[in-house]
């Protein structure tokens, strides 16, 4: 997710927009932030000045200015006319004008640009303290067919324990059909309170489950890690990075500090199942990896306006192997895609989730406010994310057909099929390449061992 701040704005990139129940985005991650209300200008023509039509107004404006259309429904000069149309009509109070601001934004069809009356607002702008009351599953809605879609379940929740999975499909809620459902309505549904019971309707290929799952306190530690032993005799740093939160990127650099003192010879850096977080998280954690070259650029309706670039810092230049897959979403998908492009580590797993478009969050003059698409984000070599994913170059699956026990703390273990393919693709690096060679030749190994 990007999140960027400034006096008027508040930016992400949102796994599809995704929402983590409850109150938690993978790239929503937003901050308790309080930011002023945006002035922009008024047609004197129009008397609007605290009227229900300066709210409406200002929606307008900020889609016209800012808005990047991403499936072709925008057109500058209908948009103009329907500010001529929706300001002539007359708005008796706030909430004729909500419809009113709804129905405008509908017309674009862009799912992930939406109102948020005064007290969802307030519910979105919420502390990123790494604690959150829910189910622990991140929600987003597929553009395509309008269905509610699991992104993945977050490390030891109830969603994880109970074996939702990536690219689940919720269909029903309770006894509630979730047809036609926006993200926000089915947020309000699964939201309870702690020890609560909610149960959910899955389709997972073609079986219907029934899920019930007991809404509780979920406290998150964005990183774990730990030295590994190589069947060789050789030693790997195995770190798997969860959610990029605010305090991601500190408890990575610690992370990677204390594995280099104990002489870790590489590293597998596990970013499977994370649904993304804060755009400085990932900007600061890959500057922990990479010594120079692009991360990220991002592309609004004006053409490529930003580009974030290592600095030098990295905390190890040894060798690199990054676990990904279906959950991999976002601001993984920022940091897996600088470390593949800049040839600076494989990648191994399966393709990650594709959600590449930024939406910022914009407070209104009466404490409303709108989620609005504004860019999208590309990697180093200029590929578009969104929808596509990025490609590992060793592709391996987790096979779980033989093994019913397995759990969370099996993961980075000899149990955990892709890291034992991550394993040995480090291994060969570590011990059959000098470090000198190590860029040149990472390219050739991942075909090699295909």
């Amino acid at each position: 997710m990007i999140l960027k701040s400034n006096q008027n704005t508040l930016s992400f990139i949102g796994n599809k927009l995704s929402k983590t129940l409850p109150f938690f985005n993978g790239l929503l991650l937003l901050a308790a932030i309080s930011l002023p209300a945006l002035s922009l200008p008024r047609n004197t023509s129009l008397v609007i000045r605290d009227s229900p039509k300066e709210v409406l107004d200002q929606v307008w404006q900020i889609i016209y200015r800012e808005y990047l259309d991403s499936n072709g429904n925008y057109n500058d000069e209908s948009w103009l006319k329907l500010r001529k149309k929706v300001l002539s009509n007359k708005y008796y109070d706030s909430a004729e004008a909500y419809e009113a601001i709804v129905s405008m934004l509908k017309s674009l069809k862009d799912p992930y640009t939406r109102f948020l009356d005064p007290k969802d607002y307030k519910e979105m702008r919420i502390d990123t303290s790494g604690e959150l009351m829910g189910i622990g599953i991140q929600l987003s809605l597929n553009e395509e067919t309008n269905e509610l879609v699991i992104v993945a379940p977050i490390e030891d929740t109830p969603a994880f324990k109970a074996g939702i999975q990536p690219n689940d499909i919720i269909v029903s809620i309770d006894d509630t059909d979730t047809d036609g459902m926006s993200i926000d309505g089915a947020v309000k549904l699964i939201r309870g309170e702690k020890g609560t019971k909610v149960t959910l309707g899955i389709i997972r290929g073609t079986q219907y489950l029934k899920v019930p799952l007991i809404r509780s306190r979920i406290e998150i530690r964005s990183v774990i890690s730990r030295l590994n032993e190589t069947s060789n005799g050789g030693t790997i740093g195995y770190i798997r990075l969860k959610q990029f939160s605010a305090n991601a990127a500190t408890e990575m650099r610690s992370a990677i500090i204390k594995l280099e003192e104990q002489k870790s010879q590489g590293y597998i850096l596990d970013l499977r199942g994370n649904p993304g977080g804060l755009l400085e998280a990932s900007i600061d954690i890959a500057r922990q990896w990479l010594n120079t070259g692009i991360i990220v650029s991002t592309l609004t309706k004006d053409g490529i306006n930003d580009f974030r670039r290592a600095t030098g810092n990295a905390l190890t230049n040894k060798p690199l192997v990054v676990l990904v897959n279906e959950g991999s979403a976002s601001a993984s998908e920022i940091l897996a895609g600088a470390i593949q492009d800049n040839k600076r580590g494989i990648l191994v797993g399966s393709k990650t989730f594709g959600k590449g478009l930024v939406q910022s969050v914009r407070p209104l003059v009466d404490g409303s406010g709108i989620t609005v698409t504004v860019a999208k984000y590309l990697t180093p070599n200029g590929t578009d994310i969104n929808k596509n994913g990025i490609k590992p170059d060793i592709k391996a699956s987790l096979n779980l057909n033989n093994n019913k026990s397995f759990s969370a703390i099996d993961l980075g273990t000899s149990k955990d099929s892709q890291y034992v393919v991550a394993e040995t693709a480090l291994s060969r690096i570590m011990f059959n390449l000098n470090s000198t060679s190590y860029k040149q030749n990472t390219a050739n190994l991942s075909f090699a061992l295909k």
